[in-house]
């Protein structure tokens, strides 16, 4: 091993049964699917205790990003080494064949209904693929209250509450807590989002899990409690592009949470950063990472975390490519 500890790391997926799942996962990510059931989510890059994600590449194979954060702080988090006590970012893929629950996340503000150790739940979505009758739902229609949703939950007729869109491939949405929301019929999309796993669910259009063969639980009174009725009406993200006709990086989106380029190349571009971690997910294509005279192979479907002491690295595409850079904003 080199002067530097740690190197471009590569996780093991975590594949996981949902009802509302498909096989589509393994051909976005070029991997075979465990099983024959549906397969609703790929947990990326986790720092849970339920859903530990575990290196799959180098000499720290085996080892899980909980370890590697506890024995290597500043090597791998760099600026924000001690501001987190777990990595502050999970990342999937979902493949949402049928519709979601309707469902709404709590934020930091709502202490009395998170669980101890959780914290509220921002995430976004950047769909990767979408059929004619995929829809997203996002926000609520104006008129909304929460007495005459929770009688539209009773009635069945809850999405005359939600606003809708249909999905594009490339459209990107940001779902902050306290937004009522579900996406399904056919689409794929990647997931970031913060590091909680509390979800609220106000209606599950009728699914009966075929493992259990009952219904999945409803959390409806907790779920009215944290909804923003104020927001109204959430539309895909405008993002900010800069381009030359060989290197299209698009800022996707900057929250207070995590920001998110899409960067489009046919030739040698630098991602990374110097005293900070950065996560890059291969959406099409391939090519190689350059780091500290190493080389990687990336091709699609995979995420690799860039330790915070790899810096600013090469990546070199074999052809065209598209790739998203995750970064963590520093605290406003």
């Amino acid at each position: 091993m080199d002067k530097h500890t740690l190197y471009p790391l590569q996780f093991v997926p975590i594949f996981e049964y949902r009802l509302w799942g498909g096989r589509n996962l393994s051909e976005i990510m070029h991997a075979e699917l465990p099983g024959n059931d549906p397969i609703g989510e790929a947990w990326l890059l986790s720092d849970r205790q339920d859903h530990t994600s575990k290196v799959a590449n180098g000499s720290f194979t085996g080892w899980s990003i909980r370890q590697l954060i506890d024995k290597f702080p500043e090597q791998l988090m760099g600026k924000f080494a001690g501001q987190f006590d777990k990595f502050p970012l999970l990342l999937k893929f979902l493949d949402a064949q049928k519709m979601l629950s309707v469902q709404v996340h709590p934020s930091d503000a709502h202490k009395e209904l998170l669980p101890a150790g959780e914290n509220g739940k921002t995430e976004a979505w950047v769909v990767l693929n979408s059929s004619a009758g995929s829809l997203i739902y996002a926000g609520l229609n104006p008129g909304t209250t929460a007495t005459n949703l929770q009688e539209s939950i009773a009635e069945g007729t809850v999405e005359k509450h939600l606003a809708s869109f249909h999905p594009n491939t490339g459209d990107a949405v940001l779902i902050p807590s306290g937004t009522v929301h579900t996406l399904g019929r056919g689409v794929v999309v990647f997931e970031i989002q913060r590091n909680s796993d509390v979800t609220f669910r106000l209606y599950d259009w009728n699914h009966v899990d075929a493992k259990t063969g009952k219904p999945r639980p409803l959390q409806i009174e907790q779920a009215l409690k944290c909804i923003d009725y104020d927001q109204g009406i959430v539309k895909p993200l405008v993002p900010e592009k800069s381009s030359t006709s060989e290197l299209n990086r698009e800022l996707v989106l900057d929250s207070q949470y995590f920001k998110l380029w899409r960067i489009h190349a046919k030739t040698r571009f630098s991602p990374g950063a110097i005293n900070e971690p950065r996560v890059l997910v291969c959406i099409e294509g391939a090519g190689r990472l350059l780091n500290h005279e190493r080389d990687y192979s990336i091709k699609g479907g995979e995420v690799w975390l860039l330790p915070a002491e790899s810096g600013v690295c090469f990546f070199h595409p074999d052809g065209a490519i598209t790739l998203l850079e995750i970064a963590i904003p520093e605290a406003k």
